[in-house]
């Protein structure tokens, strides 16, 4: 018997509907530096759809994405990565900065501040003990804190009693779990975690500017990161600086 017209019409229309919720479905794939996780999350709530968050180390995941790592869209903590990215031909657009940040000398909650910042002083704080700071090589915010140790010519001192991390929050975590007496990590960590103190503000001139470039790899990722730059406010309550 041959099917009348208006249930073929209603399966297409059926199938159609299917095939338009699943694309709807579909989460935007973010991959982003450690140090947002917290805002980023809270931007992301206010997504008119589902949102995928992979955080980590702004070297490791640029390295991923441009193996092939399926992403909508990625931000990072330093320009560098970004432009390394697009010099390969990744994304939809040249990468445009989003937010930016400082960094700060954070110790165990009841330290006493660092009224200066010498060798010595470092040293004399450490006791013995290791400063924790995100791999100087590819972590942006250990990148950073190394221009600045060379910048007051604590660099080659400190270097033996460094302990790197493959991100800042991991080196936050070092701080704040009493596994070392000082680490170097952003102002918007240090605000993240009601258990370590700022024990000294880096001033901002000692290193090259904090950057956090957003870099689309897809019209939805695009969308994604226009929402995001709408939402600076949420990111400035964490500790974070207009660009």
């Amino acid at each position: 018997m041959k099917t009348p017209n208006w249930i073929k019409g209603l399966v297409l229309a059926c199938a159609t509907a299917m095939v338009g919720q699943a694309a709807e479905a579909e989460p935007v794939r973010v991959f982003a530096a450690a140090s947002l996780q917290g805002p980023l999350d809270a931007v992301a709530a206010t997504w008119d759809g589902a949102v995928v968050i992979s955080y980590g180390g702004s070297g490791a995941m640029a390295r991923q994405i441009s193996q092939g790592a399926p992403a909508d869209a990625v931000i990072l903590a330093n320009a560098e990565w970004a432009d390394w990215l697009a010099e390969r031909g990744i994304g939809a657009a040249p990468p445009h900065a989003l937010l930016s940040n400082a960094l700060v000398v954070v110790g165990p909650i009841g330290a006493p501040p660092l009224p200066e910042v010498t060798t010595d002083d470092l040293l004399d704080r450490l006791g013995g003990g290791r400063l924790a700071m995100g791999q100087h090589m590819s972590v942006p915010a250990g990148i950073y804190a190394r221009a600045w140790l060379d910048r007051v010519g604590a660099w080659d001192a400190l270097r033996p009693q460094l302990a790197e991390t493959d991100n800042v929050r991991a080196a936050l975590a070092l701080v704040a779990r009493g596994e070392v007496p000082l680490g170097i990590v952003y102002a918007s960590d240090a605000v993240a975690s009601a258990d370590v103190a700022v024990l000294f503000e880096v001033p901002t001139d000692a290193h090259p500017t904090v950057v956090y470039p957003g870099l689309a790899l897809s019209p939805e990722g695009t969308a994604f990161l226009d929402h995001v730059a709408a939402r600076i406010d949420t990111f400035v309550a964490a500790g974070f600086r207009a660009p």
